[in-house]
Parts: structure tokens; sequence; C-alpha cells
């Protein structure tokens, strides 16, 4: 006889197994569905090609030849190599007087047009609008503002009895020629200076008045202080852009004259596409990835000395 428990169906098995995710779980997967294309690109584009170039950094790659593995060799000649000394010594000297110069600047023009005066959005806009223009395009300009017999800069410097220098064909002018130019595109840390002044608060400095505090001590004892987030932030960025400067000496100056523009990433492009050195120019970029990394860690670790933060903190600000 048949047991009638065998013929015995479950509900569930009558309705078919079903697996249901959460609203949670759907949201996730949803999130990270969108996520995918960014992280396939940030594999592919980004942390492979940096993976690559690491392992080349310890190789011959002659492009055309398959790599050799040297292990250390490509960063030990680092240290023997002249033009690798020189073209450091020229992007920190440009970094030294360009950064602080653009900061400055900026800063200055950033006050001035936070001041309550007529078409002051027009003037935001024209001191905004270089920044937008590419590379290239400002280096070609420049070559012709900056050209010794009919450049415009020398032109005007005539009309007051000053001889222009040979801008671009002096190893003493050239990098002289580069700091200026750099100040053509501060537009960008203009508005972000002129943000940064807007959101201080106006009661301290009403507070200031009436405690008798000049214009000058109220700018050194509140409004520094209370942009110096800002001003981190700018002196970041312009410390690594400055040590990537390629476009405007490979436009204009081509690294001369005597190597008196030769940029730490025109070195490393030279050796990459030049000279096809590409396991020694990967290990340049390395080290300059630890350079910049390096410069980023000691400003945030000695900002907590000279950067003020708003904080609230068991009722103390």
């Amino acid at each position: 006889m048949t047991d009638p428990r065998m013929n015995t169906i479950s509900p569930g098995a009558q309705s078919g197994h079903r697996f249901k995710l959460s609203n949670r779980h759907r949201e996730t997967l949803v999130a990270y569905a969108f996520l995918s294309p960014w992280w396939l690109g940030l594999i592919v584009f980004l942390a492979g090609p940096m993976l690559f170039s690491l392992y080349l950094s310890f190789t011959a790659y002659k492009i055309i030849q398959p790599p050799v593995w040297l292990g250390l060799a490509n960063y030990a000649r680092m240290f023997s190599d002249e033009l690798f000394y020189h073209s450091l010594r020229v992007t920190v000297t440009y970094t030294i007087f360009s950064v602080p110069l653009t900061i400055i600047g900026a800063l200055c023009i950033a006050v001035l047009l936070n001041q309550n005066v007529v078409l002051s959005g027009v003037f935001r806009t024209v001191f905004y609008l270089p920044s937008v223009i590419s590379g290239v395009a400002v280096a070609i300009v420049f070559a012709w503002i900056f050209n010794y017999r009919f450049g415009i800069l020398n032109y005007f410097l005539s009309l007051v009895g000053i001889t222009g220098p040979a801008w671009l064909g002096h190893p003493r002018w050239v990098l002289w020629a580069f700091v200026l130019m750099s100040l053509w595109g501060i537009g960008g840390t203009v508005v972000i200076f002129l943000a940064a002044l807007q959101g201080v608060p106006k009661p301290l400095y009403e507070a200031a008045e009436i405690d008798g505090a000049s214009s000058w001590r109220s700018f050194w004892r509140i409004t520094l202080p209370m942009i110096s987030p800002s001003i981190l932030f700018v002196l970041i960025m312009g410390i690594i852009g400055t040590f990537q400067t390629f476009t405007q000496a490979y436009i204009m100056t081509g690294g001369g004259p005597a190597n008196a523009t030769l940029f730490y990433l025109l070195y490393l492009y030279r050796n990459a596409f030049s000279w096809f050195e590409m396991g020694y120019a990967s290990a340049l970029a390395w080290f300059l990835f630890l350079v910049i990394l390096t410069l980023t860690v000691a400003l945030l670790r000695s900002s907590a000395r000279w950067v003020y933060y708003e904080t609230s903190e068991e009722g103390r600000v």
C-alpha cells in the first residue's frame, strides 16, 4: 500500500521556490550597478596602468622588446643621473616662486572682489575666464608675448625706457617668464578664496571694529585664520600642479635654453617617448608620486598648527 505522505506536495514546492531580496539589499545592488562603470574605469584606466608601471619600474623595457627584470637598478640609476637632479631642481625652484605668488595674488584679488562695488560680478567673470583656457593655447599666446624682438611685453617695457630681456631665449630669465605666466590662471584660486571670504561670519568683524581693531589687524586675526582651510587646499593643489608642469615647457621652449626649463615631467616624457626608456621613466614617475605624497602628508600634519577648523566639542567652539 502506498504511503499517502509520499503524494503530499508542500505548498512551497507547488508555487516554486523564489528567492526574495529585501528592499535594502535591492537598493544596494542597484547602487553597485550604477557604480560599476566607475569601478571598471578605475581598474582598467587607473589602477591597472599604475600597477603595470610599478612593475615596469623594476625592468628594462624598450617598448619593442619584452621587459627584462633589473630589480632596483632603475632607482639606483636616478642618484647618478645629473639630469634627474637638474630637472628636480628646476621644478622645485619653479614651485617655490610660483605657488606663493599665486596664493598671494589670488587672495588680494579675492579680497578686492569681495567688496560691494559696482559690476563686481563682471570683474569676477573677467578674472575667472582665463583659467578655463586650455594649456596649449595659453602656451602659444605667451610664446608671442615673451618674444624678444616683437613680443608685446617688451614693447610695453620699451615705452617706459626699459629694454626687455630675452625672456625665452636666456637661461637666467626663462624660468621667471614661466613664473609670470603661472599668474594667468589664478582665476580658479580666486573663486575658492572668494567663497571662503564670504563664509567668514560678519559679527566677528563687527566685534573687532567695536574693540577698535584696524582693518589690517582684523584681516590678520580674523580673515586669515577663518580661510586657512582654503589656503591649505590651494597650497597642496598648487604644489601638485607645479610638480606636474609639462605643457608650457614642451610647447614654448622644449626644455631649453640650456635645459633651463627641463621640468621633471618633461624629463620623464623624454625618457619614455624620445629615448624609449620606459622602465626608467616608470621609476621616475613613482619617485614623483612618492615626493608629492610626502609633501602632502607633511602639509596635512603641519596643518594642526596653523589651520583653524570651526568644530564644536563639548560645548566649545
